[in-house]
């Protein structure tokens, strides 16, 4: 394997100023990851499913690939994840608030459908 090829892999560490996404050491991220608001929204749906949409503060996407700090995640009425297509990640607010809106508008069709 060349240079080139290599791949460093290490924890990515991210915190926000305000919407803004800063790149951040380990004990900058801890400091402001014990008191920080990293919700994006939280929604109760009507049959008891909340769809949470969190800032995550590592990166969780494989090296070479976009960063995923967002995630949204569906709970259903008891507050247990659903299954893992029921997760999506994404790179900026705006792109999780945006995924958050989807996961409302597909979970609200879906509960039209059940009925």
């Amino acid at each position: 394997m060349s240079k080139k090829d290599k791949v460093e892999v290490g924890i990515e560490y991210y915190i926000l100023d305000g919407h803004k996404i800063v790149k951040a050491e380990l004990l900058e991220w801890a400091e402001w990851f014990e008191t920080a608001d990293r919700r994006v929204a939280r929604t109760e749906m009507p049959d008891g499913k909340v769809i949470s949409t969190v800032f995550l503060g590592l990166n969780y996407a494989m090296p070479r690939q976009k960063p995923e700090l967002f995630e949204t995640m569906v709970f259903d009425a008891n507050g247990k994840a659903l299954d893992g297509e029921n997760t999506y990640r994404y790179a900026t607010w705006e792109a999780a608030e945006a995924g958050h809106a989807r996961a409302i508008a597909e979970h609200m069709t879906a509960e039209v459908i059940v009925r």
